[in-house]
């Protein structure tokens, strides 16, 4: 099978952990960038990286890059890529681009050039002259930074953190994709508690419990390159076959998820049973005055409210003094909160050990990480 050169764009913070999840699926041939990394697989990775990402944002493949300063060489060096390896004559391929700091910096142009030089060499390759577009799905993606074109088809089609378990929205929702990430930056492992105190619809107890049973995010749902003859349905069965016979039992204890929000738990409810997970996370109506906790050496992990999509900065702030009141005295627990406040160390009452800068939406975050006592090593048997 040919090698061919992918890339799984990632919200800004979350490449390292996107690289993490790449090498666990075998492809450790990487380059990383802010916002994306780039590995070189098998026609066999569009389909296992699609089903197994967790945190990146989308999966899409390399057809070319080059340095472009006008829109003479824009449409020359599209021209002679070989789209026609990838795109069948029916084809559909809007063309969504982006330019930063670029000399083309005219994207509906950039993505008018691009796609009328992929028309031009796909009628001599198939000898036609007129394309209706009626066949599947092939989004180009065409980004200049610093005047360098990397151009690209989407193999996703939705974006990745669309796994399917979740129909209904609560207010300020938080990607499965980021939830993924906020876990998997934290100590929390399958044989530990966990809990979030503002679970809301339920997005970070479900994506761990996806986590701990090792299911695959994209079992649930479909992707473009499905749909692409140049990639036989034995690939996307193998894949399939392997993601289920990778995952595993139940937890054996629930995560733990609370809200204040009546109607949040009820969607929270159903986003577990969609994703099929129920029988691992207990979701609670609860405000967090009545929180408490009889286990050891957990984690929290949680998106509390900022005061700027919902609430108020007043609330938010008070909010932030109870957390540290209530949550500093939990010395085995280690506790991460995501959020836009720049002032939480102060209100929490403690100097976080890390910090990292994550963008929620388009809202600039710190994941602010508080560490707790390590758990004493389990002692050999026999």
């Amino acid at each position: 099978m040919a090698e061919i050169e992918l890339f799984a764009t990632t919200v800004f913070g979350l490449e390292a952990v996107v690289s993490r999840e790449l090498k666990q699926l075998g492809y450790t041939r990487q380059s990383i960038e802010n916002g994306r990394v780039t590995f070189i697989a098998d026609e066999a990775a569009i389909c296992r990286a699609n089903l197994w990402l967790r945190s990146a944002e989308r999966l899409q493949l390399k057809i070319g890059e080059f340095t472009a300063r006008d829109f003479g060489e824009l449409f020359d060096q599209t021209r002679v890529l070989p789209w026609n390896e990838w795109l069948t004559a029916d084809a559909a391929f809007p063309v969504r681009g982006k330019s930063v700091q670029s000399q083309l910096h005219s994207v509906p142009d950039c993505q008018s050039i691009v796609k009328k030089a992929i028309v031009e060499q796909m009628r001599e390759s198939v000898n036609r002259r007129w394309f209706e577009e009626t066949g599947p799905a092939c989004g180009v993606e065409v980004s200049l930074l610093k005047d360098r074109v990397t151009l690209a088809l989407d193999t996703s089609g939705r974006g990745l953190h669309k796994r399917g378990y979740r129909t209904l929205m609560g207010p300020a929702p938080l990607k499965e994709t980021l939830a993924a990430g906020l876990i998997q930056l934290s100590f929390w492992n399958a044989e530990r508690p966990l809990m979030d105190p503002f679970c809301g619809t339920g997005t970070i107890p479900i994506e761990a419990a996806m986590i701990g049973r090792n299911r695959a995010p994209g079992m649930g749902r479909s992707f473009a390159a499905e749909k692409w003859p140049r990639l036989p349905p034995a690939l996307w069965d193998d894949a399939r076959k392997e993601a289920r016979d990778l995952a595993t039992g139940e937890l054996s204890f629930p995560l733990i998820g609370t809200d204040r929000d009546k109607a949040a738990i009820g969607l929270a409810r159903q986003h577990a049973q969609n994703a099929g997970v129920a029988a691992d996370v207990r979701l609670e109506q609860k405000d967090f005055q009545d929180f408490a906790t009889g286990d050891q050496y957990g984690c929290i992990v949680v998106n509390p409210p900022y005061g700027e999509r919902s609430g108020d900065l007043r609330d938010a702030q008070n909010l932030y003094r109870e957390m540290g009141s209530t949550l500093r005295p939990l010395e085995t627990w280690s506790v991460y909160i995501l959020t836009s406040c720049p002032d939480l160390e102060r209100l929490y009452g403690r100097h976080a050990n890390r910090r990292r800068k994550l963008y929620n939406g388009r809202i600039e975050c710190t994941y602010y990480q508080f560490h707790g006592l390590h758990p004493p090593r389990k002692q050999p048997t026999g």
